[in-house]
């Protein structure tokens, strides 16, 4: 069992960290936050990695064996709602995804370890910067993360407030789907908007390419397989009576195998292009894949829920994957591991991820970090 105190000020931590969010690559007052204290305990620290990441390292005993523990440390720019006295002090800037908590579950699981010693072989402590669409794992691989810091094999762990507080997930294979950006951009001929026979309409060219872009998902994705299409954003004109001249598209899709991932790229632009020439207009495709499919090691992921199922406050479950996107992937293609699944649902009022509502569910702080520390005594026990 954790301390009470330490769990106390271990939310303590979290609650200053929620008050003070920052974004993906300008995490420096996090950064620093979680430096002086993972040194306080007597953990080496490392920083600049990706930019604003932060690896802390703990050896003990002669074992070259090697475990690493990653939190993601950035904020969302999302102007909170919650109402909470802790809420954010930063207009447009909030932990809306719990990165808060992990950080805190982290820190905590490094004093834990720091203090009790009861491994043989090293710890790395990953923080990372910019999970947020901006690709901070990626950044961290590229810069030599497991180059420099080598570990065995790495873990993650997301709370999840769709699931039962303590409910632990680790799949076998896929977690979280693949995601990339789309842009389009419409371009016709404006007109006075009594006198549309004058112009071409891209926003009318707009509005069909948003509708049949739906039909991707319905009528070229097999439907034994999984894919998104969303558009998320359509900007065109400024006056009641002008038909502009231009007209943008936005939106993200998702999948999980490769093939898919091409199909949905080659008939975004296919349509695009068709239906906006059928209107007499031009439509030009931005297409950004941002993140892989997270894909745990079967080994890995079996391993996580032996141990999750001997933790205190933790039960083993089974669930479908995401459709949700996590750069924790670039760091599964470069070292085995295993993404989990936390339970955070809260009573009553329980807003997701992403929501202006939320806030992450402090009653998991104690379980989430004892079971960083299992897992650690589990992979490094002394022989």
């Amino acid at each position: 069992m954790i301390h009470a105190r330490y769990i106390e000020e271990a939310i303590a931590w979290r609650r200053h960290l929620h008050a003070n969010p920052e974004l993906g690559f300008a995490e420096f007052e996090t950064g620093d936050f979680i430096g002086r204290h993972l040194e306080s305990f007597g953990v080496t620290v490392h920083r600049g990695l990706g930019g604003t990441g932060i690896v802390g390292t703990l050896s003990n005993g002669s074992s070259r064996r090697s475990i690493a523990i990653r939190a993601d440390i950035d904020a969302l720019p999302i102007h909170e709602e919650t109402g909470a006295a802790y809420a954010s002090r930063h207009a447009g800037r909030m932990h809306a995804c719990g990165h808060d908590g992990h950080t805190a579950m982290l820190l905590l699981a490094a004093r834990l370890c720091a203090e009790e010693r009861n491994f043989d072989g090293t710890i790395r402590f990953i923080f990372q910067p910019a999970e947020e669409n901006e690709g901070g794992g990626r950044r961290m691989v590229e810069e030599g993360l497991f180059r420099t810091f080598p570990a065995d094999e790495v873990y993650a762990l997301h709370n999840w407030p769709a699931l039962s507080v303590g409910t632990c997930v680790a799949r076998d294979d896929a977690m979280m789907a693949a995601f990339g950006t789309f842009e389009i951009a419409v371009e016709g001929r404006g007109a006075h908007g009594a006198m549309p026979h004058e112009g071409n309409d891209p926003v009318v060219a707009a509005c069909q390419i948003v509708g049949s872009l739906q039909t991707i998902a319905s009528r070229n994705v097999s439907p034994l397989r999984s894919a998104v299409v969303s558009v998320t954003q359509v900007h065109s004109g400024d006056a009641w009576n002008v038909i502009p001249e231009r007209a943008v598209i936005r939106g993200t899709t998702r999948w999980f195998d490769p093939e898919t991932g091409d199909m949905l790229e080659r008939r975004i632009g296919e349509i695009a292009a068709k239906v906006a020439d059928a209107m007499n207009c031009r439509a030009d495709l931005t297409y950004e894949r941002r993140y892989p499919a997270t894909v745990n090691d079967p080994r890995c992921a079996a391993f996580a829920r032996e141990v999750a199922g001997g933790v205190d406050g933790i039960s083993v479950a089974e669930s479908d994957p995401s459709m949700a996107a996590e750069d924790f992937a670039f760091m599964l293609q470069a070292c085995p591991g295993a993404y989990l699944w936390l339970g955070s649902r809260k009573e009553g009022d329980n807003p997701g991820l992403h929501s202006a509502r939320f806030d992450f569910n402090d009653a998991v702080m104690g379980s989430g970090a004892r079971l960083w520390t299992a897992l650690i005594e589990a992979r490094l026990a002394s022989a």
